[in-house]
């Protein structure tokens, strides 16, 4: 804005300087024709007096307007107010009201707009840490297991049930030992001739002890986490919403004041402008008045 200040200053400095020196011309000219004038009338009123003074019958009256009136053409100055004036008004009459009318909009907007993303800030947050819940109690529950895998010898490993645990079993002991018993029934020889290995029947009968207390574990696991991740992720989401409004209202206060500068800058120019006219108008109905007399 100072950038753009200081250019219209100085090209409106320049383009005064040129007028100014061309209107000193003309001026000049017209002066000088003015003059010319004058003295013509001057010399025509004598001859007119000696000829009533010879002519009785002769009467000739020279009106006010018998004087020769100059037309000069107006300078940038007086352009340049009624530029301004112009765009003063308009700005004034339309655009302040307008922009209030479209701040006014944008604000409702951004009270409509900010309930919902707040709501939608923390469903994603809620979301989010369901998802990072889920994975950690996959994890405990994938610990254990792998733990009561690794208490038996290479040689009872008959399979790897540590890769049964999933986003839906983890937390049911049943849906757990289900998915080892699948396993087993394919390496296992339940209720056939020898004895059952001891890796098998910890399988078959785990379902109220091993496998309850894995998935008591990935539960509590899952709850913590989903209370912490909840918690921290939803203050996140939010602020970065209370932020996004924040810098929302700055830039539509930016704007209004914006708008308000430039129409107070160019009320200014207008009044400095009328000032100098009035001051030149005053000059040349002195000099007509000199004139007249």
């Amino acid at each position: 804005m100072k950038v753009v200040m200081e250019n219209f200053n100085r090209q409106t400095s320049q383009r005064f300087h040129e007028y100014d020196e061309r209107m000193v011309q003309k001026r000049k000219q017209c002066r000088e024709q003015c003059d010319k004038e004058i003295q013509k009338i001057i010399l025509k009123d004598k001859l007119e007096k000696e000829l009533m003074d010879k002519f009785a019958t002769l009467h000739t009256d020279i009106q006010n307007d018998a004087i020769p009136s100059c037309f000069c053409e107006k300078s940038l100055a007086d352009k340049v107010e009624k530029g301004c004036l112009r765009c003063a008004q308009n700005l004034g009459g339309i655009v302040v009201p307008s922009s209030g009318v479209l701040t006014g909009i944008a604000e409702g907007a951004l009270i409509v707009w900010k309930p919902t993303a707040l709501d939608a800030a923390k469903a994603a947050a809620v979301t989010e840490a369901t998802d990072l819940a889920t994975q950690e109690g996959m994890k405990a529950v994938s610990a254990e297991l792998k733990q009561l895998f690794e208490s038996f010898s290479v040689k009872e490993r008959l399979f790897d049930f540590t890769k049964i645990v999933n986003g839906s079993n983890f937390k049911c002991p049943t849906a757990l030992h289900k998915s080892a018993m699948e396993l087993a029934t394919k390496s296992c020889n339940f209720g056939g001739p020898g004895s059952t290995p001891s890796f098998c029947n910890t399988i078959k009968n785990g379902e109220n002890f091993a496998f309850k207390d894995f998935a008591n574990v990935g539960a509590t696991t899952y709850d913590k986490t989903l209370e912490t991740q909840t918690t921290t992720l939803t203050d996140t989401k939010v602020g970065a919403v209370e932020a996004t409004y924040g810098s929302c209202q700055t830039a539509i206060t930016a704007s209004i004041i914006a708008i308000v500068i430039i129409i107070l800058v160019m009320v200014i120019i207008y009044k400095i402008l009328r000032y100098r006219r009035k001051k030149k108008m005053k000059k040349k109905l002195q000099y007509i008045k000199l004139l007249e007399e």
